[in-house]
């Protein structure tokens, strides 16, 4: 499961990110590294970009840089 199929309210736990390119580098500098607890807080009205909070501070991501990150929700 991607991070961009997460409902709003919901938390997951990331398992790795796609590719090796500067956009998965930077995601990585974001705090989203495997292991990191992610909890989506909201969305854009058009549905871009996503409110995540990771790491105890919030983060805007786009809906295509979300489909990068694996996660695996928590219950």
């Amino acid at each position: 499961m991607t991070l961009a199929s997460l409902p709003v309210g919901s938390r997951g736990t990331v398992t790795r990110i796609e590719g090796a390119d500067e956009i998965s580098i930077r995601l990585l500098e974001m705090g989203l590294t495997p292991g990191a607890e992610v909890a989506i807080l909201g969305v854009a009205p058009l549905g871009d970009p996503l409110e995540l909070e990771v790491r105890g501070y919030r983060l805007s991501i786009r809906k295509a840089e979300a489909a990068r990150v694996e996660v695996v929700p928590n219950d």
